[in-house]
């Protein structure tokens, strides 16, 4: 697996090399959030492990540059940093994960494989989380098997949450995923659709799907199988 990290401590930089290259791993390394975003663009990475306290671009602005150009990259922040609204800031900008430092290596190790399973799905056209059965060139949906009628947005939002299951996504993201383009981040369009969304899925008696994340979105829950 190819990894690229934007980091700018060079000393953590050479250990993250020797600990993944133990594991099979390849690292590219960038010490600037510039030069790093470049780099997730233009060379096939699989991951890319981000630093938030850079000098010049930070970890923020180079998620944003990141995202513009590779929505689907798994992106993981590491931060010495970790007061909430630090996170919460990350996943609003559309961090996968946020992992604090000092960190174990088990721990990299298990969520950069986590991440990189998820977006192995970006490429699918079968969709198939819990008892949701979805194919995105046919445009059906199945929830247990019975089909469930959803609209061309209500679409493209299930596909969105299932492509990411379990992961925190902002409202910003979403729209920039959904509707391509960013509105006023005071727009309730997203949260409607949620809504709706919601009303067609959801079934009495079962968990939440759909779990509203205060300040941040939503995550999308792994459905229980009947």
């Amino acid at each position: 697996m190819l990894i690229l990290l934007i980091e700018n401590e060079i000393k953590f930089a050479r250990f993250l090399d020797r600990a993944l290259g133990a594991h099979g791993h390849r690292l590219r390394c960038a010490t600037n959030g510039e030069t790093g975003a470049e780099m997730a663009i233009t060379e096939p990475v699989n991951i890319v492990l981000l630093d938030i306290m850079m000098p010049g671009f930070d970890g923020h602005q180079t998620l944003a540059r990141i995202r513009a150009a590779k929505p689907d990259l798994p992106v993981l922040m590491l931060t010495a940093r970790d007061d909430l609204q630090d996170k919460i800031d990350a996943f609003a900008a559309g961090a996968d994960d946020y992992l604090t430092k000092p960190f174990a290596l088990e721990e990299l190790l298990a969520r950069v494989t986590a991440l990189t399973r998820r977006s192995g799905q970006q490429r699918s056209s079968v969709l198939n989380v819990g008892d949701i059965w979805m194919d995105v060139l046919a445009r059906r949906v199945k929830q247990g098997g019975i089909p469930v009628n959803l609209s061309g947005r209500e679409f493209s939002l299930l596909e969105y949450f299932l492509r990411h299951p379990g992961q925190v996504l902002g409202r910003r993201q979403i729209l920039s995923a959904i509707w391509e383009y960013d509105f006023d981040p005071e727009s309730n369009l997203v949260d409607v659709y949620v809504r709706y969304l919601r009303r067609k899925m959801q079934r009495r008696g079962q968990p939440p799907l759909i779990t509203t994340v205060r300040g941040v979105g939503y995550r999308f829950d792994y459905p229980a199988l009947p």
